[in-house]
């Protein structure tokens, strides 16, 4: 960098570009291979619920080495989609209450 302008660095793009590419490849090859295969019911109901499993699990460990405000973000998502069923929603409360509670926002 020069005089605090940012500037391209081609190794940085190429990286994510390739990383880019194997996102896609990945999602491209996975709708392809579940195209291909004969689902049971079983299947088709963890694939439903992968999604709201995978936040769980990103998010269970900043609960459990988190403090007061992230147990009462994690209070209010609960309470939110018990009581919307809207998960999205649920998370945006669950980030501005942790926010308030930090005194970043």
């Amino acid at each position: 960098m020069t005089d605090g302008a940012l500037t391209l660095e081609w190794p940085v793009v190429a990286t994510i570009l390739g990383m880019a590419l194997v996102t896609y490849a990945t999602k491209a090859g996975g709708l392809w291979l579940i195209g291909r295969i004969d689902g049971s019911l079983r299947l088709e109901r963890a694939l439903e619920i992968l999604p709201g499993v995978l936040v769980v699990s990103i998010l269970a460990a900043e609960v459990l080495e988190g403090g007061p405000p992230e147990w009462t973000s994690a209070a209010v998502v609960a309470v939110v989609v018990w009581r919307t069923e809207r998960l999205v929603l649920g998370l945006l409360a669950g980030v501005l209450t942790v926010l308030v509670l930090r005194g970043t926002l």
